[in-house]
């Protein structure tokens, strides 16, 4: 029974996504974490029932008429919660945010640092005082007219958009220019000013290549298209653009990221030849502190920033704003990120890094009686830095708060007062709360899958290592903080490449290799010439590059960005599901073709909600609510669709399938089956197959894009990179993955991880260990060989972690 004094928060009927009518009582003024597996629930209890309900209530109490300009969610499908204080959610999310969200925004240091320079700054004689607004670039008084506050310029030459200049234009020999009919219209609009786009490049004027590709002006001319034979094609009037113009209003204007990425490998980036890439006016840039500009302090780990403020001295308005800077930089160091500079752009940051960065500016809000919601605080976190996390949490709790934490991480999980396990697995499968109480607690429930991991007997990953078949040799890499290594990466095996946060792990994989890789694979050379061109290359020199003819990227980014992208769709499995209904009775008898059966073209669908199988509700003062569509009540196609069907099932209740479910639907299919197997086999046989994008998590995204690799028929040796597979995963998820991914080496491919999971770590063939620190302390292979060797060196962060992995697997 609850009181006014009620120390726990109570939960009565959630049946939120896939939780069963749950009920459950956690502790106040604890540090509590939701463990389970994925799609066990745990997430949809912690923020889709207990934050989300918070967040209502706290907008109940706000002006109406404000409710209008702040994004809501609608009431969770709960029947009570009581005791519940207010929260506030960190959850684990990309930056929507461009170049000008930075470290410094984020966690609003900068504010801090450009109020130091206002104030204390050291001002050339005669100078006016400037305000804080003087030293923002993202601000018209203090960016740099010439960049506009980015610090670089974009830049082309003839060789970046004309790579072949043998080619004619007729051939395609300005490789910038867009293909299809713009392209072609575009080399019409020339011929029809009087250019030979039939000679060579080479052999055109010094003069008309420049204007060709140059030109700002942007000349029309009457066309005439060659006629062909039996299509008739009238004159029009076009307008010329010029290669470089065209490819800066791409890069510049469009909302496509493919078009922009297509703009981009045509440009170089330099520093901005007015600012020096300072990114400000040269009034601001006069201005030191310490000896040094701001822009030059913003450009400094925010470790070595701390040690520059503690020596500054300065007179008392000085020491006051230092004293608050170097308690600010204080929370974010001690979470293992003061390898950060403040000028680092939010973009290049992972999830993880931007959740510990507002963890930090939490602890210094002085907030006390909130519910703190976290989603994986650990991710992308070395074991080395867990300590320090765990220390935070506890200041958080020490302050007055309650910490609810959803967690994979065995030493955090170890360290809670309370857990709450869901599951026992995923999907319909899950949504019941195994148990809650003390972390020791969970021994007696046999059910529950994160028992075996947490107190022992869980399978290890070790295993014998294996032979390499070759290697991959980079010589003189650089790029960020990796400077001049040299690295091999055996191929025929799995590679974890392992380092604390910032050592230059996902540069020298993700960045690195496979970007010289791809480069490689589309223009097949046998090695890079030695020596950096105008692009800057990230090494001096690759050998054993023709080894390797796949490259296949697997990272956790979301499968689609709207509800019309599915399970089904990207696999492929949603063609022959189609396929297979244009083929029954009825659909032939109607004429109704594969066509007649997506949700995304008229015809089949229902037009009511346009095949979304919901309709949007506005309301005046209170958020926009969703309701089933009055028409299709869900199903998303229209009556005489639906009157289709398969084996009794109609093309609505087909996609309601979940994978395991459907696999038995279709087992008479190979087509199917072969998609449905391996969806399986990574471990999501309780998705729907109609189950949109939007409400998949990075671990699933991630485990889709692996299963519609494993389904391709392979050729070739392949190389595969995945960017820390292992977050948002459970430990027995993490199991499944491990096999597929084993089992991809097995079948003659390469895998390279870069990873912070030690099981997993323990378990490869090759290790690649960096650091020894993050930043400018990064950048270098601290140890290279098998797991056993690696866990021996005596300068390895990682060799005491993985030591420990090895002993008890």
């Amino acid at each position: 029974m609850s009181t006014p004094h009620d120390p726990y928060v109570r939960v009565r009927g959630a049946r939120e996504h896939n939780l069963r009518d749950v009920d459950v009582d956690i502790p106040r003024d604890t540090l509590t974490v939701f463990t389970g597996v994925s799609g066990s629930g745990k997430s949809s209890l912690a923020f889709g029932t207990i934050y989300a309900e918070a967040q209502r209530r706290y907008f109940e109490s706000v002006a109406p008429y404000a409710r209008r300009l702040i994004h809501q969610v609608g009431a969770p499908a709960v029947g009570e919660i009581t005791g519940l204080p207010p929260a506030v959610s960190l959850e684990q999310r990309r930056s929507s945010a461009g170049e000008r969200s930075s470290v410094g925004t984020v966690t609003t240091l900068s504010n801090s640092l450009r109020m130091l320079f206002s104030r204390a700054g050291d001002y050339p004689e005669g100078a006016e005082r400037l305000d804080s607004d003087s030293f923002s670039p993202n601000t018209a008084a203090g960016a740099c007219p010439e960049c506009h506050g980015l610090g670089r310029i974009h830049r082309t030459s003839e060789e970046l958009l004309v790579p072949d200049a043998s080619l004619t234009i007729r051939e395609g020999a300005i490789a910038a220019w867009p293909g299809a009919w713009q392209g072609k219209n575009l080399r019409d609009v020339l011929d029809a000013l009087g250019y030979d786009v039939d000679r060579p490049w080479s052999e055109l004027s010094v003069k008309d290549r420049e204007w060709i590709l140059f030109t700002d002006d942007e000349p029309v001319v009457t066309v005439h298209p060659v006629r062909d034979a039996g299509r008739i094609q009238r004159p029009y009037q076009g307008t010329y653009m010029s290669a470089r113009r065209y490819v800066m209003h791409t890069f510049a204007d469009s909302r496509s990221r493919t078009l922009r990425a297509r703009a981009e490998r045509f440009l170089t980036s330099v520093p901005c030849p007015v600012c020096g890439g300072g990114r400000l006016r040269p009034e601001a840039m006069a201005v030191t502190f310490a000896g040094q500009t701001i822009a030059e302090l913003a450009a400094l780990p925010l470790a070595g920033l701390s040690e520059v403020l503690r020596a500054s001295g300065g007179d008392a308005t000085a020491r006051v704003m230092t004293t608050d800077l170097l308690a600010r930089i204080g929370t974010v160091t001690e979470l293992g990120l003061g390898y950060l500079s403040l000028d680092r752009t939010a973009p290049t940051l992972s999830s993880g890094e931007l959740q510990r960065l507002r963890l930090a500016t939490q602890l210094r809000s002085g907030l006390f009686g909130v519910v703190y919601v976290l989603d994986e605080p650990s991710a992308g976190l070395h074991p080395a830095d867990t300590a320090s996390l765990l220390a935070v949490l506890g200041r958080l709790k020490e302050a007055g708060n309650t910490v609810f934490v959803v967690e994979h991480q065995l030493d955090v999980v170890r360290q809670a007062d309370w857990l709450v396990d869901v599951g026992p697995l995923a999907g319909e499968h899950g949504g019941r709360v195994l148990h809650s109480g003390p972390p020791a607690g969970l021994a007696e429930v046999a059910e529950s899958a994160t028992r075996r991991f947490l107190f022992g007997g869980a399978a290890p990953f070790a295993r014998p290592p294996r032979t390499p078949s070759g290697e991959l040799r980079l010589h003189g890499v650089r790029r960020h903080n990796v400077r001049g290594v040299d690295v091999a990466f055996p191929l025929g095996v799995f590679t974890a490449v392992t380092g604390v946060s910032g050592s230059g792990k996902s540069t020298l994989v993700g960045q690195v290799l496979a970007g010289v890789l791809a480069d490689r694979l589309a223009s097949p050379v046998a090695d890079l010439p030695d020596g950096p061109d105008a692009r800057e290359r990230d090494c001096v020199s690759a050998r054993g590059l023709e080894a390797v003819d796949r490259l296949v990227q697997v990272d956790q980014k979301p499968i689609g960005r709207t509800p019309r992208s599915n399970l089904a769709t990207y696999t492929g499995l949603f063609d022959v599901v189609r396929r297979l209904f244009a083929e029954t009775d009825t659909a032939r008898e109607r004429g109704y073709r594969a066509g007649r059966f997506s949700f995304n073209v008229a015809g089949g669908r229902c037009e009511t909600c346009q095949g979304e199988g919901f309709v949007s509700v506005e309301l005046l003062f209170l958020p926009s609510t969703y309701a089933p569509c009055p028409d299709c009540h869900g199903a998303r196609y229209n009556p005489p669709t639906l009157e289709v069907t398969l084996r009794g099932l109609s093309i609505a209740e087909v996609l309601d399938l979940t994978v395991e479910s459907a696999a038995v639907f279709f087992a008479g299919v190979p087509a199917a089956g072969r998609s449905l197997r391996t969806l399986n086999e990574v471990g999501l046989g309780y998705l729907r197959l109609g189950q949109p994008a939007t409400e998949l998590s990075g671990g699933e995204a991630q485990r889709i894009k692996l299963a519609a690799e494993l389904q391709r028929v392979r050729r070739g040796h392949t190389l595969y990179v995945l960017d820390e597979p292992t977050t948002g995963l459970h430990p027995a998820d993490v199991e499944v993955l491990m096999r597929q991914l084993h089992g991809l080496v097995d079948a003659g491919g390469t895998v390279v991880v870069v990873e912070h999971d030690m099981a997993v770590v323990a378990g490869a063939d090759h290790v690649i260990d960096m650091g020894p620190g993050g930043g400018e302390e990064g950048g270098r292979i601290v140890a290279a060989g098998t797991p056993a060797e690696v866990a021996r060196a005596a300068a390895s962060r990682t060799a005491p972690f993985l030591a420990r992995a090895l002993r008890t697997g």
